[in-house]
């Protein structure tokens, strides 16, 4: 008897329900005890707590961190500085990591949290426009990971792949925007993050691959 694929695999969108997380968090390494406080505490006191990367999407960033072991990381998008810390962890020794993002709000309790962190010293973090400050870090960049406002994310590729080392690796966040990408919403957003992803597909500077992990994750190494 023959099957499609189609009627035997699950979708992008089906893929991390709550079983499989659950199963997928017990058998990666676990979170470090202040990443455990960080997530907590973040489901706790803010109001859109999914933005956080999470366990098992945190695992995954330091594992390519490690695998990258990089001198220079930017990440736009802090938000309160989970997936910082783990993308700090694969640091090459001396290396320096630089986040931004534009809520002031949150500054003295990602200070804080980094303060408690290995890699405070180690860390650059810059509040404001992410588009007027990328242009000032110094590179070549090794490893850059955007998850900010989605309107900009063609800017902050750019941008990144300008600075970026031949072999750097460059993570996108949220391609799949909750299967709306997949299924072809027509809402505003979602055709943003599609037609990025259309550009990305045929941008020939790139290797390029969606991992279906959380909102999907878009790996792209500069040739």
């Amino acid at each position: 008897m023959h099957f499609r694929a189609s009627s035997v695999l699950l979708s992008p969108m089906d893929m991390f329900d709550d079983l499989l997380t659950s199963y997928l968090e017990r058998t990666c390494d676990m979170e470090p005890a202040l990443l455990q406080r960080i997530n907590r505490e973040t489901y706790l006191r803010e109001t859109a707590p999914h933005m956080l990367s999470g366990h098992y999407q945190g695992r995954l960033l330091a594992f390519l961190s490690k695998l990258v072991s990089p001198t220079q990381i930017l990440e736009v998008g802090t938000f309160t500085g989970y997936a910082t810390l783990c993308l700090a962890e694969g640091l090459a020794a001396g290396g320096e990591i630089h986040t931004i993002d534009n809520n002031v709000e949150l500054e003295d309790r990602v200070r804080d949290y980094f303060a408690q962190s290995d890699f405070n010293e180690n860390i650059h973090y810059h509040l404001g426009d992410a588009a007027a400050i990328i242009p000032t870090i110094a590179g070549p960049l090794d490893l850059v990971f955007i998850d900010a406002d989605k309107k900009n994310n063609g800017i902050y590729y750019e941008l990144a792949l300008e600075k970026s080392r031949t072999g750097g690796l460059i993570l996108i966040d949220n391609v799949l925007w909750k299967g709306k990408a997949v299924k072809g919403a027509s809402d505003n957003q979602t055709q943003q993050i599609t037609a990025l992803n259309d550009q990305l597909a045929n941008d020939e500077r790139i290797d390029k691959l969606i991992l279906p992990v959380r909102d999907g994750l878009f790996l792209l190494r500069k040739r």
